[in-house]
């Protein structure tokens, strides 16, 4: 159940962020959910490596890195997606923090 929450929430999440963000575009709420989706497997298993790969950069730029790491992913997953697309690095990276904010507030009250 817990798991079905956290998805609700990272779709939630997304859409605030295309709604909020211009440059992000989600074609209706299937592709919305199949984004979510996908973004939770790219964030299990790409994203880990990456950051084993990158560790050398994010300790010099004392983490700051992660946040083009997590821009990445998002844009990752909107090349793999039709219907999924954002139209550059500034709105995904602005699209990750909406996305981290808002799932951290939703998070917190469940």
């Amino acid at each position: 159940m817990g798991l079905l929450i956290r998805f609700v929430i990272s779709a939630f999440s997304l859409g605030l962020a295309a709604r909020l963000i211009p440059g992000i575009h989600v074609r209706d709420w299937t592709t919305l959910f199949m984004a979510a989706f996908l973004l939770g497997i790219v964030n299990a298993i790409v994203k880990p490596i990456l950051i084993l790969l990158t560790f050398p950069i994010t300790v010099l730029t004392l983490g700051l890195f992660l946040l083009v790491l997590n821009a990445a992913m998002l844009g990752l997953v909107a090349r793999l997606l039709p219907g999924f697309s954002i139209d550059g690095f500034v709105p995904a990276v602005l699209g990750w923090l909406v996305m981290a904010v808002a799932g951290a507030i939703l998070n917190g009250l469940i």
